[in-house]
């Protein structure tokens, strides 16, 4: 093994950037002045799903929607659809994204800021069969019921009268719909998140 070399490397400057499974990384910044080289992870992503609205009873006996952290290179709507199919039991697809949390010093989140991603979904089937590991309850909840109850976290009761608004007014007016596009790497997509454009917009001759 290699690990053997940590100790010398260390004595000659070099510093742990990161480890990951069996490997750990140390760089040296050879150049004068601070070091340049990017941070490792900075964040962590959790993504939940709702329906029209699926929720979950956790043990802190709060409402709130079924999600959890995104795999390495796993898309956010994947993220959403597996978490609300493990927790839940109900099959369903993405839609659009509804809102993004950034938040700072979250105990749970091992020093990097958390990002928390909730996605709009269509339901594929209806029937509950849900993880008792994961929640003590879980059942379909009225989005107006949701939106206005008590026993809620501030973004779960906020992301449910965003939905409520959708339904009344339009969900054009609160979706951030997905886009994929070739990245400036060979080979390699990106997907870009955003409002839908006027069909004018998406081609130059529609504005002549």
């Amino acid at each position: 093994m290699l690990s053997k070399l940590i100790t010398p490397a260390a004595s000659e400057g070099f510093m742990f950037h990161h480890a990951e499974g069996d490997t750990s990384t140390l760089t040296l910044w050879l150049l004068d002045g601070p070091s340049n080289l990017p941070g490792y992870a900075t964040h962590q992503v959790g993504v939940a799903g709702n329906h029209a609205c699926f929720l979950l009873l956790q043990t802190i006996n709060t409402w709130k929607f079924p999600g959890g952290l995104s795999d390495h290179e796993e898309d956010i709507g994947a993220t959403a659809v597996r978490e609300v199919f493990e927790e839940t039991g109900i099959k369903s697809e993405l839609r659009s994204l509804v809102s993004i949390r950034q938040q700072h010093n979250q105990p749970g989140a091992f020093g990097k800021s958390d990002m928390y991603i909730i996605c709009r979904l269509k339901p594929l089937s209806y029937q509950i069969n849900f993880c008792p590991q994961e929640c003590l309850k879980c059942e379909w909840m009225d989005l107006q019921e949701l939106a206005y109850c008590s026993n809620t976290t501030p973004i779960t009761s906020r992301v449910a009268k965003l939905l409520l608004y959708g339904y009344k007014e339009g969900f054009h007016n609160i979706d951030l719909t997905m886009r994929t596009f070739p990245a400036v790497y060979s080979g390699l997509f990106y997907s870009l998140f955003h409002k839908e454009l006027p069909v004018a917009y998406e081609t130059k001759s529609g504005l002549q």
